[in-house]
């Protein structure tokens, strides 16, 4: 965009159709055209300067292209272990519960590629393949969160009976309904970005895809920690095992909170300068990359576990 508008605009209200996450690494919360570094303004129309996207543009492709491949080694080497010793998993890590993880983390690995080409050479796959990135995204992201959540609170895991199938598909099919906000929400901006909001702030479809991310990634592991913390029966499940679960929840937990920051920066609840949104991207970013990180080190710390 033009370094110098012609009229000033608030943080709160320049460019907010175009937040940047991961799709453009972690992206540029902040404009439409993400290789600008003039992107917000605060009160008196001085131009910020944010150095962020242009750094994780640089870093991006590499940090994907490596936690791909390490996903790749971890869930390989747990699936054969799931194939191989079938009868050493025992709830709560059950081999029902852990092949279904396995296969979200994949699914989750699997875009890894697209989206480090995205961010090195721009997205010109048009929109509909943008979005059907952000739905499967989602989609893994949550399934795993209610797979972790099922796995917490009960034995329903224990065997693959009739009853756990039923169960799994009416998760995966929860899962996949919950992330089609994800999906409405997206889209392509200045043509070679896949942005994960498209969308005002405000907009309904944005704050039902807001108040899920919410529920499943932030409220979700903090309800079922305080379930744990009170009944004797969970406290014996994590003894035995059932925690190096929660690896997921833990690790997507920060990204939650930076969500819940992001819209209350964007719609101006709390004050917009310059520093807070600089800081902020930094930080949103840096916890969406923690969270990025749970489809290498969850396949190798439920290996790990299983070994020992």
């Amino acid at each position: 965009p033009d370094a110098h508008p012609r009229h000033p605009q608030t943080p709160g209200t320049l460019e907010t159709r175009g937040s940047l996450d991961l799709a453009e690494i972690m992206g540029n919360f902040s404009d439409d055209d993400s290789d600008s570094n003039y992107t917000f303004l605060d009160y008196d129309a001085v131009p910020c300067h944010n150095h962020f996207c242009p750094l994780f543009q640089r870093v991006a492709p590499p940090f994907l292209a490596a936690t791909c491949a390490a996903a790749a080694l971890a869930t390989g080497a747990l699936l054969v272990a799931l194939a191989k010793r079938p009868q050493a998993w025992r709830w709560p890590q059950s081999r029902t519960l852990v092949a279904q993880l396995a296969l979200a983390t994949a699914l989750f690995a699997a875009l890894l590629p697209a989206l480090a080409a995205g961010v090195g050479r721009g997205w010109h796959l048009g929109t509909g393949p943008c979005r059907l990135t952000h739905l499967l995204w989602h989609w893994s992201l949550f399934a795993q969160a209610l797979l972790v959540a099922s796995g917490s609170c009960g034995t329903a895991w224990a065997r693959w009976d009739p009853r756990s199938r039923r169960l799994a598909a009416a998760l995966w099919a929860v899962a996949l309904l919950l992330a089609t906000p994800a999906a409405l929400v997206s889209g392509v901006a200045a043509g070679t970005a896949c942005v994960r909001r498209s969308v005002d702030i405000l907009a309904p479809a944005y704050l039902l895809h807001l108040g899920l991310c919410l529920c499943l990634l932030l409220l979700l592991p903090a309800g079922l920690l305080l379930a744990a913390l009170a009944v004797p029966r969970l406290r014996a499940s994590w003894a035995a095992g059932a925690g190096l679960t929660w690896l997921f929840l833990g690790l997507w937990a920060p990204y939650g909170a930076g969500l819940a920051g992001e819209f209350l920066l964007q719609a101006r609840l709390l004050k917009p300068t310059c520093g807070s949104f600089e800081r902020f991207d930094v930080a949103l970013g840096l916890s969406e990359g923690l969270g990025v990180l749970h489809c290498g080190l969850g396949p190798l710390a439920l290996l790990l576990a299983w070994l020992c």
